[in-house]
């Protein structure tokens, strides 16, 4: 007999050899009372399907949709259902999910002959989904040979899923089958459709966009929100993929095979200042403007999207166009250590608005756009305090003021300030390179592992402790950043298609550090598992000036903090 310790209650029971996690969870059912339905498991901290069967004592973590893993298992099989339903109504056609928006996933759907999808080929996919629910039909999961799953997958046409096993380097893979349907997924799904209850699908622009549950509320729809300058981003990458034809994991490693790393860096890097440039002749241009000319750019992005870096090059175009940027940081406005908000574990809140002292913010930048000369503050991080140490800003005939920080599109720190005046950049990096069709990489993921790598390089954070502070990251990039993200005047991504595969160099020795027996080991072994299928390059061939710097070292840019 096995024993089995339920961490959601602390309890152990004992069960027979082989059974699956399905069954222990009905004997914990009764004491668990999730307030949703169980989607998935944690077993020794690494997610599992429920059909997972359990042959030595473990440790079980029951999950429902609320919880990342659940909400990654729940998605994921909802992007099968979606599939084996066009396959049944349109046979040979091709589903490509792409991205994250509007809270629900972009897809792009091509019939086998070609003619734009209708309403009505929405509504008999819709149709088709509900019955494949309604029939509570069994996802089965084929543990095979890389070589036969790749034989699968090739007999069926599928190259995308064919390039991402051949340049796996794993001797077994798995696949997923519903109905007569094949697919592949790296990560586990539900037991069956009947679980999928929540779900909606609608026309977006030209394609399809698959709604999902809420991540805090997983019985009813996520709200959707509009996108459309996030959407353009998304398709300008898009496009240029199909240009340099990356659009997945396998086609960037072929490409390393071939041995052409160097230009795909090159090429990403020159796409990413060609942005740069444009963005600069912008603001030099509406900056000329006699009767409202733009003399104060706000920057912001979540997270580890590369801001200061990119602040820095845009300072750097600025003065090719004959400007004079004049840089500083929202962080210097915090309020001092102990009046800063804490969360309710008693944490300090340094993402609230109210950790900023935004009406000193506001009197300083409307007496700087009249010409005045103002002592601006300094934080000292290690303090906790504001400090004035003799630093004086004033506009010049050629200055133009950069504002960068998390909070530096919210009106409340620039309402004094006429919108006329104002250039507003967002940037994020926006992941535009999947596994394969329909094997999306969140852009988070992306900036965890940017995240990870940095805090372990400077010796912040261990992989561990940046990864359990992500979740109240995220929370707080949800209340303050991309609310206002909509309101730029441009976008700017600064994600790069080999970029995985240069972090893979970095990241893998760091999140093999996290400890098996603590909670951030299922998020460190799931990032691990997906950045394997990604061939290594060496950041050798990373010029200094690049965003990637900022994450891995190496930088010709000195940053203050």
């Amino acid at each position: 007999m096995l024993q089995i310790r339920c961490k959601n209650i602390n309890i152990t029971k004992s069960f027979p050899e082989g059974i699956s996690l399905l069954e222990v969870y009905q004997e914990f059912a009764d004491e668990i009372k999730l307030p949703y339905p169980v989607v998935s498991a944690k077993v020794n901290n690494t997610s599992q399907g429920l059909k997972f069967r359990l042959f030595q004592n473990r440790d079980v973590e029951f999950l429902d949709a609320r919880e990342g893993s659940g909400h990654r298992v729940y998605v994921r099989s909802l992007s099968f259902l979606l599939y084996k339903a066009t396959q049944d109504l349109f046979p040979g056609s091709k589903l490509f999910i792409e991205h994250s928006l509007c809270r629900g996933y972009y897809c792009n759907f091509k019939k086998k002959v070609a003619a734009p999808i209708t309403d009505n080929d929405i509504e008999q996919i819709k149709r088709r989904m509900h019955e494949i629910v309604d029939l509570d039909m069994p996802f089965r999961r084929t543990e095979a040979t890389t070589e036969e799953a790749i034989r699968v997958f090739s007999d069926r046409g599928f190259s995308d899923k064919v390039k991402l096993l051949e340049t796996s380097g794993q001797l077994y893979s798995d696949y997923y089958t519903l109905g007569d349907t094949v697919d592949y997924y790296y990560g586990p799904l539900v037991p069956s459709a009947g679980y999928l209850k929540v779900w909606s699908l609608e026309r977006y622009d030209e394609g399809l966009l698959l709604r999902v549950p809420d991540w805090n509320e997983p019985s009813r729809l996520a709200e959707k929100v509009e996108q459309p300058k996030t959407f353009g981003m998304f398709t300008e990458k898009t496009h240029w993929d199909i240009i340099m034809r990356l659009s997945n994991a396998g086609d960037v490693n072929k490409a390393i095979m071939r041995g052409n790393a160097s230009e795909l860096i090159q090429v990403s890097e020159a796409l990413q200042e060609k942005k740069i440039v444009q963005i600069a002749e912008d603001i030099d241009r509406r900056f000329r403007d006699e009767q409202h000319p733009v003399r104060l750019v706000l920057i912001t992005g979540p997270s580890s999207s590369g801001k200061t870096t990119f602040c820095k090059r845009l300072s750097v175009q600025l003065l090719a166009c004959g400007l004079r940027p004049l840089s500083f940081s929202t962080d210097d406005y915090f309020v001092n250590r102990v009046d800063t908000p804490k969360l309710p574990n008693g944490d300090y809140d340094f993402d609230n608005i109210e950790a900023v002292d935004y009406h000193l913010l506001e009197d300083h930048l409307e007496r700087l756009m009249r010409g005045e000369t103002v002592e601006v503050p300094e934080y000292n991080f290690t303090t906790g305090k504001r400090e004035y140490n003799g630093k004086r800003l004033k506009l010049q005939r050629d200055t133009v003021l950069i504002m960068e920080g998390i909070h530096a599109l919210n009106p409340m720190l620039t309402k004094a300030v006429s919108d006329d005046v104002k250039y507003k950049v967002y940037i994020s990096a926006l992941t535009s390179i999947s596994l394969d069709d329909h094997n999306w990489i969140p852009t988070r993921d992306n900036r965890l592992l940017r995240r990870i790598i940095r805090d372990y390089n400077k010796g912040a954070f261990t992989a561990r402790q940046t990864i359990s502070q992500w979740k109240s990251v995220c929370e707080a990039e949800d209340k303050w950043i991309f609310p206002y993200q909509e309101t730029a005047d441009v976008m700017f991504n600064s994600a790069l298609n080999i970029e995985f595969a240069v972090l893979r160099t970095h990241a893998e020795i760091i999140l093999s550090s996290v400890p098996k027996n603590c909670p951030e080991y299922s998020e460190a072994h799931r990032l691990l598992k997906f950045i394997h299928f990604f061939l290594p390059v060496s950041d050798r061939e990373i010029p200094p000036t690049s965003i990637m710097r900022e994450f891995v070292g190496g930088s010709s840019f000195k940053y203050e903090r």
